[in-house]
């Protein structure tokens, strides 16, 4: 009897202390779940994309001085009421572009319809050497030479606003050049145009223009005219510049660009088009 109470207690102490069994959850796959269908998401063409982001842009928070634009005559009135004072004061055009990181400044050559100022004398460099050099003398180069030129470019002994390169010498002035002319934006390429066979073609483009160049955030500045100008010549300088824009930014392909099939040149949107002068505000243009 006693060993048999010994035996009982022995065995409760044994199921107290050992461990229960885990609890296993089963789940059980059903054919409805199986047959469930996936939503398939809808591929979009270029225009309905295009009309979705119109959409988007429209609802969009509007800029504070969205509603303050004016056209361009109405903003060369208020100009010229502002600075009446001043009769020899110069407008200025301001152009912002969406100039996104690691893109190409714009930057380009312009005859405007009437001149603000007078130009400034283009003296000009280029590196060339046999019949090139002739044919860059008669061109109206000022400083026409070999790979020599380098070292007084160096030392400072010559100076020029534009150097031109033929292709045969442009390896051979880089390494010397590059750091000297690339932070002055002088240095010889070919994207540019500076790096050139055809010394005359380039001069006889070069005379009788203007250049003009944005800084690195995108912003172009251009004095557009005087204030004693007629209103028409400001408009005409304007209108023009602004086109003059437009081409080199992708905003708008030239006659001869349309029928040829070529790589498609990203597009450097034209955010705002501002007129001001000395003492008058900017005044944002709506009919550009």
């Amino acid at each position: 009897m006693s060993l048999s109470l010994g035996l009982l207690r022995r065995q409760c102490c044994h199921s107290i202390l050992s461990p229960r069994p885990a609890l296993v959850r089963e789940f059980y796959s059903t054919p409805i779940l199986a047959l469930r269908r996936t939503k398939k998401i809808p591929v979009l063409s270029k225009k309905a994309l295009a009309a979705k982001a119109r959409k988007r842009a429209a609802k969009a928070r509007k800029h504070i001085y969205e509603n303050e634009k004016m056209t361009l005559e109405s903003a060369i009135d208020v100009i010229r009421a502002v600075e009446v004072a001043k009769a020899n004061a110069s407008y200025e055009l301001v152009i912002k572009t969406a100039m996104s990181r690691g893109s190409i400044i714009p930057k380009g050559r312009i005859a405007l319809h009437r001149e603000t100022k007078a130009r400034p004398e283009d003296r000009i460099l280029v590196f060339a050497e046999g019949r090139q050099a002739d044919e860059a003398k008669s061109a109206g180069a000022h400083i026409v030479g070999g790979i020599e030129l380098a070292d007084g470019i160096i030392s400072g002994k010559h100076h020029a606003t534009t150097i031109l390169c033929s292709t045969a010498l442009i390896r051979a002035i880089t390494p010397k050049l590059g750091r000297v002319l690339g932070p002055r934006g002088l240095m010889p390429s070919e994207r540019r145009g500076t790096v050139t066979d055809d010394f005359a073609g380039y001069l006889r483009r070069l005379a009788g223009t203007t250049e003009w160049k944005g800084d690195k955030n995108g912003v172009i500045r251009m004095p557009i005219g005087k204030l004693h100008f007629p209103v028409e010549d400001v408009v005409k300088n304007v209108k023009q510049f602004v086109t003059a824009v437009k081409r080199v930014t992708g905003n708008q392909k030239d006659t001869e660009e349309k029928g040829k099939s070529k790589s498609v040149k990203p597009v450097n949107a034209i955010t705002r088009v501002m007129l001001s002068s000395t003492q008058a505000p900017s005044i944002q243009i709506s009919d550009i």
